[in-house]
């Protein structure tokens, strides 16, 4: 009886050294109540030191894409405060001649960004006039009236005595009556007739300052017509040298670019700045309105070596440095300090901080920026 249960107990504990290697470890995806868990890194963290470590998956969601530094010789740029104006060979105003009150047109008075017609009339003025006047314009008339009876009398009779009158007579008495018929035409016409406003160009209505039944002055603006496609720029330098250094130049609209023709510079100061003429020309300037203020980044001759970055992908960090995300790893972005010039309001230079073949951040850098 003892030696069988020696042979059990012996068993037991052969069991027991086998079993328990295997329960200390545990299965796969699985681990035990005592130990502690690892620390998770599936999420976008920041790592101490200043890196961001994004996941693939969190890169597809935010929509990260990146772009390869290239060095090139980029030109220097200027930024100028700009001004929109019209263009004088696409665009025009509407001024009366003569002071009177506005009567709609065939279409009735235009509103601002309708289209029309060169030549289409927008609007009417009738001519306001003295009573004193008018009465004067009045009697005129009648008294041309009476002289006009006479005179188709006078050619009456003369012709009914045209075997013994000379031919010089009759036709110096039609002469007198066809000039007493223009004279009338033309002060029964003065006090008639009311002034057309037409549209010198084709494009679009700017401004209206009118309303039916206003009094207006002579020369006073009532409308403004522009041809959003074809506009001018005007840029205010505060260096007249700039003038004559000019290579190419840019407006910035959102996030396009439109190219600009240097038309010429001003020979005279204006608030101690030379005024620079640029010509625009595209889709893009339907969203501009005259008179807004723009950005315009003039492109010297001289060259300057950097490496052209979208806007979009300059950040600030803490310390309110410009920086850019640089991935350096598959789920790693690193923060670079930059420096920048101005390039096309698009793009800028840097000129420190980045090296030719470095990815950048071009889009959801600000989403890589808020991570902490």
């Amino acid at each position: 009886m003892k030696r069988a249960s020696l042979h059990r107990l012996a068993w037991l504990g052969v069991v027991l050294a086998l079993v328990g290697p295997l329960t200390a470890q545990a299965g796969e995806g699985h681990d035990h109540g005592d130990a502690p868990a690892a620390p998770s890194a599936n999420g976008p963290q920041r790592q101490p030191d200043g890196s961001v470590f994004l996941p693939k998956p969190a890169q597809r969601q935010l929509g990260v894409r990146t772009m390869v530094a290239a060095e090139a010789e980029l030109p220097r740029s200027v930024e100028l405060n700009g001004k929109v104006l019209m263009d004088p060979n696409a665009g025009g105003k509407v001024q009366p001649l003569n002071a009177g009150r506005i009567e709609p047109g065939p279409r009735g008075l235009p509103n601002p960004g309708q289209v029309v017609r060169k030549g289409e009339v927008l609007a009417y003025v009738t001519p306001s006039t003295a009573p004193i006047e008018r009465s004067n314009q009045s009697a005129q008339l009648a008294e041309l009236r009476a002289a006009k009876s006479l005179a188709d009398k006078r050619v009456t009779r003369l012709k009914e005595l045209s075997d013994t009158v000379p031919r010089k007579d009759i036709e110096a008495a039609e002469s007198e009556a066809a000039s007493l018929a223009e004279r009338m035409a033309a002060v029964g016409g003065g006090l008639a007739t009311r002034e057309a406003l037409v549209a010198p160009v084709s494009g679009v209505i700017a401004s209206a300052h009118v309303v039916a039944g206003q009094v207006v002055d002579a020369r006073e603006l009532l409308f403004e017509i522009i041809d959003p496609s074809r506009l001018r720029i005007e840029a205010l330098a505060f260096e007249p040298s700039l003038a004559a250094n000019v290579g190419s130049a840019t407006l910035a609209v959102g996030d396009q670019r439109v190219p600009l023709e240097y038309l010429g510079a001003a020979r005279s100061l204006r608030e101690q700045a030379l005024p620079l003429g640029f010509r625009a020309q595209g889709a893009a300037l339907n969203s501009l309105a005259v008179g807004q203020p723009v950005r315009v980044f003039v492109q010297t001759k001289q060259k300057v070596k950097g490496i052209a970055v979208p806007v979009a992908s300059l950040m600030k960090n803490p310390a309110n440095q410009t920086v850019v995300w640089v991935k350096t790893a598959p789920e790693r972005f690193e923060p670079r300090s930059i420096t920048t010039e101005a390039l096309d309001g698009v793009n800028v230079a840097v000129t420190s901080g980045l090296k030719a073949g470095d990815r950048i951040a071009t889009q959801g850098a600000t989403l890589i920026n808020q991570v902490r």
